[in-house]
């Protein structure tokens, strides 16, 4: 069985790293019970991924198991999350996508109860690290139904979701990766929670928003507003077409204030810069010369 990745349904290493993220995301209060999942892609057609009814802080790597990208179980004693389809729907529209962490972090959750848009232009290590974060419209978890509820929001190097009163789903090169952002996610939400108590959050400007794209950009990282035309630097508007039905307004927090897109400043500094004349070519400088030559020999 050859893939771009080799096939591991029986690397135990991997199993491990399962179980290791689990207990992260068990300790940290983001798993109660026996609540979230999560998963590899090890091959062209294989992914491990944790059982159903089962706590995440104490599998071992006897319990995980390995489906097909189908979702049918091709290995393991116990059986699969029926949320696996989530995964595998990231994984079918977003190739560079291995693994897919979902859980129900408490002050992330908080804003899919509320359904409450995460605002942005507000602290530097989200709009470098994470970006808009969308949120994906209720459906019943398990089916198809319900992984389909992300799809229209997996372009363009979107790597967290919010899940409609149930919780998130985040993903990544790698199993640490993915779980990085859940924990950078939820983070976030309880800064932004305890800042209403104070009073309200305080949005950056235009230019120090405008600085840390430019930074993100420079370190090689994707961002939504680095391709979508008509979208504003700090408001939910990259995701529009996902939002056809389920438009979200804030109401907790004050709107983000409206700077224009990336894009439209990159064209915009471009036609500002005096047009560079094009350097002539090889055989018409020579010809040039040539007749600069003739020209001065015939007076």
């Amino acid at each position: 069985m050859t893939s771009q990745w080799n096939s591991g349904i029986n690397d135990r290493k991997l199993k491990e790293e399962i179980c290791e993220i689990g207990r992260r995301v068990y300790n940290k209060g983001f798993a109660a019970a026996n609540d979230g999942n999560i998963s590899i892609r090890v091959g062209e057609n294989e992914v491990l991924c944790s059982p159903t009814m089962i706590c995440k802080g104490f599998m071992t790597p006897d319990d995980i198991c390995a489906v097909d990208m189908e979702g049918t179980q091709i290995a393991g004693k116990r059986k699969r999350t029926s949320e696996v389809l989530l995964h595998l729907a990231i994984m079918k529209h977003r190739p560079d996508v291995k693994a897919v962490v979902h859980c129900h972090p408490p002050h992330a959750t908080a804003f899919a109860v509320a359904r409450e848009p995460i605002p942005q232009c507000i602290l530097p290590e989200i709009e470098v690290f994470m970006g808009e974060v969308p949120i994906a419209p209720y459906e019943t978890p398990g089916g198809h139904a319900f992984a389909n509820t992300v799809v229209p929001f997996l372009k363009n190097g979107t790597n967290t979701i919010i899940l409609t009163n149930h919780g998130t789903v985040t993903f990544g090169k790698s199993l640490e990766d993915a779980y990085w952002k859940t924990e950078i996610l939820d983070a976030y939400c309880r800064i932004l929670l305890l800042s209403k108590q104070l009073g309200r959050v305080t949005y950056l400007d235009e230019r120090e928003s405008v600085e840390l794209l430019d930074l993100k950009k420079k370190l090689g990282f994707d961002d939504p507003r680095f391709h979508v035309e008509d979208c504003d630097l700090c408001s939910n508007s990259a995701f529009r077409d996902g939002y056809k039905e389920n438009k979200l307004e804030p109401k907790a927090f004050e709107p983000a204030p409206v700077y224009p897109g990336y894009l439209e400043r990159q064209k915009d500094a471009a036609a500002a810069k005096p047009e560079a004349k094009a350097e002539p070519d090889m055989e018409t400088l020579v010809r040039l010369i040539t007749e600069q030559v003739v020209a001065a020999m015939s007076k």
